[in-house]
């Protein structure tokens, strides 16, 4: 939740290896975040975000008052349609939503990791979603309907700010050495051997946790202290439900989980997906 709200808030700007056409182009602080009452908007957290942004968090109510109109679900719900239709279902892989009607061929086509798929998903919202005209909004396309309804355009807000405000945080004591455990990940940072035996407040970024933030409590405010990376993995991307996935395969094969052992983890995934797209790219040369 809090990743998707920074996303929003933001300016987007992305790399040449995305292979946009258009800008994304929408950004900026919202004024009120009305939400439903799912857990992940019941948690302090998002209260801290809204104080701290300057933002009203509207949550809805478990007794039917989670909209103001029923037909405010499919607004809501509509879009979600649209990418399945136009996008999930023509990539390999796909296994719908109804499991009766689940493809045969579903697992052995997918080949897609995660950032290639967040690459599809973002040329598709650039280039064709926001591109695309809504039958609701008369002749305007989605990007064309965001810019006629500013007043003025939205204030700016650091992605430092928002890096701090935004992403997941935990706690942890640091080692001798200034060292640190997370995630079965063993991390080190400049600077931090001079507070070894103290508590200290890590945020960290769940889509990488190669990097994590050090921070030290005093009182009601934060100190940064230092950046700590996991070792042997300062040149790879680890997310943290894959890092977790890993642990738990590595710890039934009876081996011991570290920052090698995940390393080669990752090196195997990466593998994998080649040979099975390579696999692919044979399969169809014979097709054809």
């Amino acid at each position: 939740m809090a990743l998707a709200l920074r996303h929003a808030i933001l300016p987007k700007k992305y790399g040449a290896e995305y292979g946009l056409h258009e800008e994304w182009g929408t950004y900026g602080k919202p004024e009120h975040f009305f939400t439903d009452g799912g857990k992940d908007f019941r948690s302090n957290h998002l209260q801290q975000i809204g104080v701290q942004l300057g933002f009203a968090c509207h949550l809805r109510d478990s007794y039917g008052a989670l909209r103001y109109r029923p037909s405010e679900g499919g607004i809501v719900e509509r879009p979600f349609g649209t990418l399945n239709t136009d996008l999930f279902s023509t990539l390999p892989g796909y296994t719908g939503s109804n499991v009766q009607e689940r493809p045969e061929e579903a697992e052995k086509e997918a080949c897609l990791t995660l950032r290639e798929l967040e690459r599809l998903l973002v040329r598709y919202l650039v280039d064709k979603y926001n591109q695309s005209i809504d039958a609701r909004l008369g002749d305007q396309t989605r990007y064309q309907r965001w810019e006629a309804g500013l007043i003025v355009a939205p204030d700016l807000i650091s992605e430092e700010d928002l890096r701090i405000c935004l992403m997941k945080q935990t706690r942890r004591s640091i080692y001798r050495g200034g060292y640190l455990q997370f995630e079965n990940l063993t991390y080190r940072g400049e600077n931090l051997a001079g507070y070894a035996g103290e508590s200290v407040v890590l945020r960290f970024n769940p889509k990488d946790i190669t990097t994590i933030l050090v921070y030290r409590q005093t009182g009601s405010q934060e100190e940064f202290l230092a950046r700590a990376y996991a070792q042997d993995l300062e040149t790879e991307e680890l997310s943290l439900d894959e890092a977790k996935a890993m642990s738990r395969r590595i710890r039934q094969a009876g081996k011991e989980i570290s920052n090698r052992s995940i390393l080669a983890e990752v090196r195997d995934r990466e593998t994998f997906v080649k040979q099975k797209k390579t696999k692919k790219e044979r399969q169809k040369e014979e097709q054809v």
